[in-house]
């Protein structure tokens, strides 16, 4: 009888002691990249009072540990350096991290378009076979839901290599490919991202709590765990049905096409709010990272008022948790798209301007591409000049190399009789790709808006239409796949926009 005893002790003895080893946060791992020119934090786990030092390039400190056994310790800034070196971490055991770079780590971030991968873009056999970029490289987290808070993830860091770059997220890749040939230092892209999610589950607790729509979010998620057992059992009767006729279509030597069935989703899935923020934000921090780029906004549309709120609440949230200021945040405005379920046209004109609000944070930009979608793919395959636009904000903003990166924007309405002139803000000249400047629509006191005739003058659009002699409003590219046609010569898209005369 005393076998199985010892040998219970001896297991429980060696699970106790693997807890007490000192691990270290997610992303430090073999290739990683640290931020250069900030305060270097690395963080994890050890036992309770245990003591814990970290040794990079010729420094050691001593981390401060918590009673939960968290530690953090803060090493000396960093030049970038593309010379691999070893970060050592010693406690109770000695945890080595090998080939780690300095250089800009980018917290990438979203939903599909962020997580479709370079495999899946436009020319994409081309583009991986001539991405040989050594000094780019890429962590992916798995898709995580937690109840709280977490501080362990899976991941690796993979080297940009032909045979590599297929399964990074295309957006990040571009991203980094346009900032790396600039800057020249290495780039480290964490990619936090997941398909069909909407932002309040990559938002804390606290903070959806402090928001106008968290009692009807609250009352969503709800009425879907009600409805789980429900939607699962009908789930499982078409899984029944559709595996039934597929082995006789398979049986009869014919093809089957019918869409498989989708399993419903409730407690524990993506659609829980804070869930991924706790298990694929929460880990990340506090590590110092240069900036964070965005691309997300497309499940939530619907709901277009809750996002004025709860995106730059996001925003603010995210800077807190990290601790460095301002945090850089540049993010992508929704892209044009056929939206048949929506009969009004214009649903995703007013998620665009939703996601607007956050521009009225400081260190935010806004990448255009209501040009550069695809009127019946919600996941446009041109990922090459996303990234591309993220980058000039980058490049532009965050590394002061003076880049155009926006196009142009709105600087004033004035009434001219019964015209309007809506005067433009550009860092070049107003260029008409269609000489008759579609999209362009003039409303009265009426609010009912008309096709407008338009016609560039100078850094100005002035605008009719007979239909509205007393115009008192104008907007542009204001449907879910608009006509777009006005752009600046750095070849850089107006954004849609609705506004009314100053001068009214």
């Amino acid at each position: 009888m005393m076998r199985p005893i010892i040998l219970l002790l001896a297991l429980l003895g060696a699970a106790l002691a693997a807890r007490a080893d000192v691990i270290l946060g997610p992303v430090f791992r073999d290739g990683c990249v640290l931020q250069r020119d900030k305060p270097l934090r690395i963080f994890g786990q050890a036992a309770p009072g245990e003591k814990v030092s970290v040794s990079f390039r010729g420094e050691t400190v001593a981390a401060a540990l918590a009673p939960t056994g968290h530690w953090l310790a803060i090493l000396s800034p960093a030049p970038a350096s593309d010379q691999p070196a070893d970060l050592v971490v010693q406690g109770r055991n000695t945890v080595t991290v090998r080939d780690v770079l300095v250089g800009d780590v980018w917290l990438c971030s979203g939903q599909s378009n962020m997580e479709m991968r370079v495999m899946q873009s436009a020319r994409a056999e081309e583009e991986m076979a001539a991405a040989k970029h050594p000094l780019i490289r890429h962590f992916k987290l798995p898709h995580t839901v937690a109840e709280q808070p977490t501080r362990g993830v899976d991941g690796e860091w993979v080297t940009c290599s032909p045979a590599t770059v297929g399964e990074f997220s295309a957006v990040a890749y571009y991203f980094a490919r346009t900032v790396q040939a600039e800057v020249q230092v290495p780039i480290g892209l964490i990619n936090s991202s997941w398909g069909g999610t909407q932002i309040e589950s990559w938002m804390s607790e606290p903070t959806l709590r402090a928001d106008p729509a968290y009692a009807e979010i609250q009352r969503r998620w709800q009425e879907r765990l009600d409805g789980f057992p429900a939607a699962q059992a009908e789930y499982e009767q078409k899984l029944a049905a559709w595996t039934e006729a597929s082995r006789e279509a398979k049986a009869k030597g014919q093809p089957y096409t019918r869409r498989k069935p989708t399993r419903p989703e409730g407690a524990g899935s993506r659609w829980q709010p804070a869930g991924i923020y706790n298990a694929m934000i929460a880990p990340l921090v506090p590590a110092s990272i240069r900036g964070v780029i965005w691309y997300q906004g497309e499940s939530n549309a619907e709901r277009f008022t809750e996002y004025r709120t709860l995106f730059p609440a996001m925003i603010r949230q995210w800077r807190a948790d990290f601790a460095q200021g301002d945090l850089p945040f540049y993010f992508v405005q929704l892209a044009n798209l056929e939206r048949p379920r929506d009969a009004t046209g214009e649903q995703w004109a007013w998620q665009r301007e939703a996601q607007t609000e956050a521009l009225k944070l400081p260190a935010t930009g806004m990448a255009v591409t209501i040009d550069i979608g695809e009127a019946d793919d919600i996941h446009p395959k041109n990922k090459q000049e996303v990234g591309r636009r993220l980058a000039l904000l980058a490049l532009n903003r965050s590394y002061g190399l003076a880049r155009a990166d926006e196009g142009p924007a709105v600087a004033s309405v004035t009434r001219e009789g019964a015209a309007l002139r809506v005067a433009f803000r550009t860092a070049g000249e107003l260029v008409a790709r269609d000489p008759a400047l579609p999209g362009f629509e003039i409303a009265g006191a009426d609010g009912v808006y008309h096709a407008a005739t338009a016609r560039l003058d100078g850094t100005s659009v002035v605008l009719t239409a007979p239909a509205a002699p007393e115009p008192t409003s104008v907007r542009y590219a204001w449907h879910n796949n608009p006509s777009v046609s006005l752009f600046d010569t750095h070849g850089l898209p107006a954004a849609p926009f609705l506004t009314y005369p100053k001068s009214l």
